[in-house]
């Protein structure tokens, strides 16, 4: 069974009220060229189905092994691999890197993970809550904690800016293990370089939907799969609520259909605003909107033209363009 990673606790969780047993296990920490980050990771059922990674390939074997001897013994257990470990050359870490891996089974044991704990991830993941999983190391005990709200030995300035920049890790003996809510990218206008833009999206890890009143255009056989909607930008844009982990992509190089939209995305707290257009198209874009009434701060969060240059030139390439600088703007660089 394969999985999105935003869904792995869930699949664990469904698994375990099955009755088929699940165990979840989750990078603690990395050294080096480690193939997954912090917080990364994999269900394993009792039949030992696996959802999710905690390193791409290189030890999963290993840790479905361990993770199906805590569904015996209901303890969690603290793996090491890494290249001067001979055990990490045998399941295939030669990467370079060093990684810590909790494993966790799920049950009502003393020292096992919670089921109604672990639903109460599950329930603030799909409420768009930003939360964190906190582990005692030692004492195994856990709980959720909020922004804002006491998080036990963890001071409340740390969890903060684990959440603010989405890295689980490690405070004095408590796993932080980061949830934030996934990540969204709200595309206006059903051209063709949204036909790529965003299955690529989806695949980087976001969940994507597409605006466009025009039927012609956002045709349901022209984005197979894909969410869209057919009101106007600026409607669906307030329907949509875009938050500080939503990016926007206006495409429709339509001023009636793209102005809007980029007047209600700068309204939002959105952490990316992209439109396409020609250095000259977006000189105009420009004076519009200073016409419209918006200020230079405002304006100046607009990235355009859109996408990183990197020479491209088919739909595809400008998508890839398009990805790459979001990311960027994700990430700080």
């Amino acid at each position: 069974m394969t999985s999105r990673h935003d869904d792995t606790a869930r699949t664990a969780l469904d698994w375990h009220r099955a009755g088929a047993g699940a165990a979840l296990a989750t990078v603690v920490e990395t050294w080096g060229s480690a193939p997954r980050p912090a917080g990364s990771q994999l269900a394993v059922s009792g039949e030992g189905e696996m959802a999710g990674s905690v390193s791409g390939g290189c030890v999963e074997g290993a840790v479905v092994v361990e993770a199906l001897e805590s569904l015996e013994d209901g303890v969690p257990r603290l793996l090491s691999f890494g290249v001067s470990d001979e055990d990490a050359f045998a399941v295939g870490l030669a990467c370079g890197g060093t990684i810590r891996v909790l494993v966790e089974p799920v049950g009502e044991g003393e020292k096992a993970l919670s089921p109604g704990l672990l639903a109460d991830l599950v329930a603030a993941r799909a409420a768009r809550r930003a939360v964190a999983m906190c582990t005692d190391l030692e004492s195994w005990q856990r709980w959720l904690a909020e922004p804002g709200a006491a998080a036990g030995p963890v001071p409340a300035e740390a969890l903060v800016e684990r959440l603010r920049g989405d890295r689980s890790g490690v405070e004095g003996g408590v796993f932080v293990a980061v949830h934030n809510p996934p990540l969204r990218m709200i595309v206006v206008g059903a051209v063709h370089i949204a036909q790529a833009l965003l299955p690529m999206a989806r695949l980087a890890g976001y969940d994507p939907v597409l605006i466009d009143p025009r039927p012609a255009f956002g045709a349901a056989p022209r984005f197979p799969g894909e969410r869209i909607l057919d009101d106007w930008p600026d409607a669906a844009l307030e329907a949509e609520a875009p938050d500080a982990r939503t990016a926007i992509v206006t495409l429709t190089h339509d001023p009636k259909l793209d102005d809007p939209a980029i007047i209600a995305a700068l309204a939002s707290p959105a952490f990316y605003l992209g439109c396409l257009g020609s250095t000259r198209t977006h000189a105009k874009r420009l004076a519009r909107l200073r016409e419209a009434g918006l200020s230079e701060a405002a304006i100046g969060r607009i990235h355009a033209p859109v996408g990183l240059d990197i020479g491209a030139r088919s739909p595809a390439e400008i998508a890839v363009s398009i990805l790459a600088e979001i990311t960027a703007r994700l990430r700080g660089r």
